[in-house]
C-alpha cells in the first residue's frame, strides 16, 4: 500500500524522538520513500546519521548545507511529500504551527506543504493539560490536520498520565489506513499520453515542439496515488521513469498511435495530455540532408489524429479527457474540440497565460465538461493541477 508513497517525517526536540527510528524502518519495509526534516533541538535526542541510514536519504536540519553550500528548499520538500508526519510534536512546535511562527526549516516546510499533515503530540502531563496546548491542538484540527492523539503511560518525568507519543506501530497503521481510504481509483486502469512527438526529417533533424512531459507525469503520479493501475505513453523526454508506473517510451505520432490502441481496450480512464505533432514529413530521408545554397522544401502531411481515433471507439464505460493549448478564441476552440473529438472533459490552457504551457513547472487551466460547465483555476504547480483534474474525474466516477 505504501510502495512509492512520499512520506516526510518532521522530528522535533522531545525524548520520544528515538521512536522515529522504528517508525522509519516500518515505513521503509512497506516500500515508502522517506525523507526526514529535523529541528536543531531534535538532534540532541537522535542523530541525523541514524535517520539518514534508515531512510536512505539525506536528513535536512538547516536551510543551507554548510559543507556544500547548497540550499535546502523547504518549498521542494513540501511539494515532494504525499503526507507530512510531525512526530514527536512538542508543545513548542505545536504552538508555532498553530500561530504561524516560522523560525526553522521544519516549520518553513510545514508552511509550504500542500499535502495532508499528521501531528503526534508528545510532552509531559502538565504541558499536555495546559489550556494553551489544548487551544493550539484544536486550532490545528480546525486547519484540517490529523492529530494522532497522545496516550497515557509513564512519562520522562516519571509521572503517569497522558502525554506519551503514540507508538510507532500504531502511527504506521494510521498512515496505512489513510492511504487505503484514499484509494478511490483502486482497480481502475488509467492510460495517459504525455510529452511531444518527434517526426524525423532525416536522421538528425525532426519536427516537434517544446513539450516536456511534466504535466503527463504529474497526472500519472496522481493517478497512482489514488490507487490506479497506470500506463504512461510518453514521447521524447528527460524525465526519470517511475518504477510503479507502466512506462512506455515512444518517438513518433505513429508509434504513440500504435501504443495507445494497443492499451486502450483495458483502460477505464484515458487522459491524452501529449502534444502530438500535427504534421510530419511526407518523405523522411534516410541520410543526413546536406546544407546547400538552394531553398529546401519539405512536403508535410497530417499525422494520425490519436485523440479523435479514441473518441470514435471509446465505450460508454470509458472516460476520455483531452487537452487544448490555445492562443486565441481559447474557450470556443476548446468547446468545439470537446464536441468534435467526443470527449468527456477537456483541459484548456492558454499560451497567453504566463507560467502555463510547455516546459514550465506550473500551469493554469480551465476544465470544461460535456455540459459546457467551466471550472477555472489559478496558476499552480503541475502536481496541484493534476490533483484538480483528478478531483473532477473522481466526481464523475460516482
Amino acid at each position: 500500500m505504501l510502495k512509492g508513497k512520499n512520506i516526510l517525517l518532521g522530528i522535533t526536540g522531545g525524548i520520544a524522538s528515538y521512536k522515529i527510528a522504528t517508525l522509519t524502518r516500518l515505513l521503509k519495509k512497506s516500500r515508502a520513500n522517506i525523507k526526514v526534516v529535523m529541528t536543531p533541538a531534535a538532534k540532541e535526542f537522535i542523530t541525523p546519521l541514524t535517520l539518514s541510514t534508515l531512510s536512505e536519504n539525506p536528513v535536512y536540519t538547516e536551510f543551507a548545507n554548510r559543507q556544500t553550500s547548497e540550499w535546502n528548499s523547504h518549498v521542494e520538500l513540501g511539494l515532494w511529500a504525499d503526507i507530512f508526519v510531525v512526530a514527536p510534536a512538542t508543545a513548542n512546535t505545536i504552538a508555532k504551527m498553530a500561530n504561524g511562527i516560522c523560525d526553522n526549516l521544519l516549520l518553513a516546510t510545514y508552511m509550504s506543504a500542500k499535502c495532508p499533515v499528521f501531528i503526534a503530540p508528545a510532552m509531559d502531563l502538565d504541558m499536555f493539560k495546559h489550556p494553551t496546548t489544548a487551544k493550539n491542538i484544536n486550532t490545528l484540527k480546525e486547519f484540517g490536520y490529523t492529530i494522532i492523539d497522545a496516550v497515557e503511560g509513564e512519562l520522562a518525568s516519571r509521572l503517569m498520565g497522558k502525554g506519551r507519543m503514540e507508538e510507532p506501530e500504531k502511527i504506521s497503521e494510521i498512515i496505512h489506513a489513510f492511504f487505503i481510504s484514499n484509494q478511490v481509483l483502486k482497480n481502475k486502469k488509467v492510460l495517459i499520453t504525455a510529452g511531444p512527438t518527434h517526426e524525423q526529417i532525416d536522421p538528425v533533424r525532426f519536427i516537434g515542439n517544446n513539450s516536456s512531459g511534466k504535466m503527463g507525469l504529474a497526472l500519472a503520479k496522481e493517478a497512482k496515488k489514488l490507487g490506479a493501475d497506470v500506463t504512461l505513453i510518453i514521447g521524447p523526454n528527460k524525465l526519470e521513469p517511475q518504477e510503479d508506473i507502466n512506462w512506455i517510451n515512444v518517438k513518433s505520432a505513429d508509434e504513440m498511435y500504435t501504443q495507445v490502441h494497443k492499451n486502450l481496450k483495458k483502460a477505464d480512464i484515458i487522459i491524452m495530455s501529449a502534444a502530438v505533432a500535427d504534421f510530419k514529413p511526407k518523405n523522411s530521408s534516410s541520410q543526413k540532408i546536406k546544407k546547400s545554397n538552394t531553398n529546401l522544401i519539405i512536403e508535410l502531411e497530417p499525422t494520425k489524429d490519436i485523440l479523435k481515433s479514441v473518441g470514435l471507439i471509446k465505450t460508454k464505460n470509458q472516460l476520455l479527457v483531452g487537452f487544448a493549448l490555445e492562443s486565441e478564441n481559447e474557450l470556443k476552440n476548446a468547446k468545439d474540440k470537446l464536441k468534435t473529438k467526443n470527449l468527456d472533459l477537456i483541459i484548456l490552457n492558454s499560451l497567453n497565460d504566463q507560467g502555463a504551457g510547455f516546459e514550465f513547472d506550473t500551469n493554469k487551466i480551465s476544465i470544461i465538461d460535456k455540459k459546457n460547465k467551466v471550472d477555472n483555476f489559478e496558476l499552480k504547480s503541475k502536481s496541484e493541477v493534476a490533483t484538480d483534474i483528478f478531483n473532477k474525474i473522481v466526481s464523475l466516477q460516482k
